[in-house]
């Protein structure tokens, strides 16, 4: 489990074996089950390497089986295009020759032209909002005393959490507004910051499709990842707070969509994201 900034950090620092294969570890659990955000952090990062002096500009990927925290996941990486602006790679990440994971990533050079973003939203300040500790607290003894662990970042939620949410006798909208800061620094290398912005941006996303199944990270319903896609717009300030704006449009057939925009508090768009899980039927 992932439970320090330093811990993440160390996650990105994939091994490269030849030009285009990377090997990572992933930090064990209890159930040896892979976090979805882990495997797409370290996929960006691998991709990333064989592309230096550019930029993540987007990726797109699909979870396709279960993987083992056991063992090491292997990254291949596959050159698709290198052009004047953007360059594109496949990764495949596979464990005993059985493929878990394909995205395309593409990156870009910086390129001087028109810039404009959608407005933050107008919500409370991260200095008035509970903390997730502090809402988690009446369940800290369930599943072993896993709600109260330590995350490597800080969240401070403006909109009931799942497990919260779960409790409440009218279902809250599908929305989840969340204050947000690292626990540690983040090195001034472009490609270490658009990795943990990765991992950021598939670790609560999902939880907004959550409140309408009335379900938790937890159960009852069991949910697993389907696809996720982000595109970077700019750089993330973790030196401060970051608000993460997300909502769920729909939930049909046992999958739950959802996407968000995370933003630097000083109002700049970071990223925006789109998610889909599939959910067991309870």
């Amino acid at each position: 489990m992932i439970s320090t900034f330093t811990d993440l950090l160390r996650l990105l620092e994939v091994q490269q074996t030849d030009d285009a294969t990377f090997v990572g570890t992933q930090p064990d659990t209890p159930n040896h089950h892979i976090i979805g955000s882990q495997v797409a952090a370290q996929a960006l990062m691998a991709a990333g390497r064989t592309t230096p002096g550019r930029l993540a500009h987007s990726m797109h990927m699909y979870f396709l089986r279960r993987g083992d925290a056991r063992q090491p996941i292997q990254y291949d990486v596959t050159t698709l295009r290198d052009g004047g602006t953007i360059s594109s790679r496949r990764v495949t990440a596979s464990q005993s020759g059985v493929v878990l994971f394909e995205a395309l990533a593409s990156f870009t050079v910086g390129v001087g032209d028109v810039d404009w973003q959608r407005r933050m939203p107008n919500v409370a300040s991260p200095d008035t909002a509970p903390g997730l500790e502090d809402l988690l607290a009446p369940y800290a003894e369930e599943f072993g005393d896993w709600w109260p662990q330590q995350r490597p970042f800080t969240m401070r939620y403006l909109d009931a959490p799942p497990r919260v949410a779960l409790d409440l006798s009218a279902m809250p909208p599908p929305r989840l507004r969340i204050w947000l800061r690292a626990n540690g620094e983040v090195s001034d290398d472009p490609m270490v910051n658009s990795c943990v912005v990765a991992y950021l941006s598939a670790l609560t996303l999902l939880e907004c499709a959550m409140t309408t199944m009335r379900t938790t990270p937890m159960g009852p319903r069991l949910s697993a990842l389907v696809d996720h896609t982000i595109w970077f717009h700019r750089v993330a300030d973790f030196t401060d707070w970051l608000l993460f704006d997300q909502s769920s449009p729909s939930v049909v057939g046992c999958r739950g969509l959802a996407t968000g925009t995370l933003y630097n508090r000083s109002g700049e768009l970071v990223c925006v994201a789109t998610q889909e899980g599939y959910f067991a039927e309870a």
